[in-house]
């Protein structure tokens, strides 16, 4: 038999890797990064959930302590929550400080930077100021501010995982998203250079793209008009939370010589901001 062959006692896709991982998980409160969460706690890591909603928080880490259970993951795992604003740099500069005993930053194996946002369909011109500064600040100001938080710990010790969510967005642009595409644009920039930088060090980084993904983020998109959110994936069928957390877990999960880089993923109906079929 091959060295290269698996046992039949060995996980086809390698996630036995992450029993004792130590995670990071931002806008853990619900969709991606809740799924997220509880899918790493069914492979035996522990995690730190952050978000702004201390509620949601602490209701996705019970889930995630039953999850653990019931997949009767072996190991240890631990899971713990920290409230994160994201918009604030007090906040980020202040998480060591808010971290659980048996979580210091410099612990941490993987990083997932998942909290952001979108406002509006507006075009230039007719964009609210504000609401500028709120996606800016979050998805890039925010975003980039924390990856350097982990980033100088993984440089450290030589080890560590950065996976960040992109979209679509960031890849290709359309008209009514030009602050997000240009949020996206940015971090998609951000973590390929960051993926240079890293090349002589054990380190690794990863880019996460979806298309359409049924979660809250239409709707906060559209200020609470869940008609409209629900309008966005009409005809088709968008991807769920569930789904963008198993690429996460597969692209954590892959031996340490293996980086995947980026990762681009559309439902099966999309193609492109601008190409899907809606049925009939």
């Amino acid at each position: 038999m091959s060295s290269a062959t698996p046992s039949p006692a060995q996980p086809i896709l390698g996630t036995q890797r992450l029993i004792g991982k130590k995670v990071f998980v931002t806008g853990a409160s619900s969709g991606i990064g809740r799924s997220t969460a509880l899918i790493f706690a069914r492979c035996g890591a522990s995690v730190v959930l952050a978000a702004r909603s201390k509620d949601k928080l602490e209701a996705a880490r019970e889930a995630c302590v039953e999850a653990n259970k019931a997949q009767g993951s072996p190991g240890e795992a631990q899971f713990a929550t920290a409230e994160l604003d994201m918009r604030s740099r007090d906040s980020i500069d202040g998480l060591a400080n808010r971290l659980p005993s048996w979580a210091p930053l410099s612990s941490f194996d993987i990083l997932v930077s998942n909290a952001g946002l979108v406002r509006g369909r507006e075009k230039v011109g007719e964009i609210d100021a504000d609401e500028i500064d709120e996606v800016l600040e979050t998805n890039v100001r925010g975003c980039i501010h924390l990856t350097q938080t982990f980033v100088r710990e993984f440089r450290k010790k030589n080890s560590g995982h950065v996976i960040c969510l992109g979209s679509i967005a960031g890849k290709e642009a359309y008209p009514g998203g030009s602050i997000y595409c240009a949020s996206k644009f940015s971090i998609q920039a951000f973590h390929s250079s960051l993926l240079k930088e890293l090349v002589d060090t054990q380190c690794r980084v990863t880019t996460i793209a979806p298309g359409m993904v049924n979660t809250e983020f239409s709707t906060v998109r559209y200020r609470g008009d869940k008609a409209k959110a629900d309008a966005e994936y009409k005809g088709l069928q968008p991807l769920s939370p569930d789904d963008i957390a198993e690429d996460i877990i597969f692209v954590a999960s892959r031996p340490p010589h293996v980086q995947v880089a980026d990762v681009l993923v559309f439902p099966t109906n999309q193609a492109s901001p601008y190409h899907s079929f809606r049925g009939n």
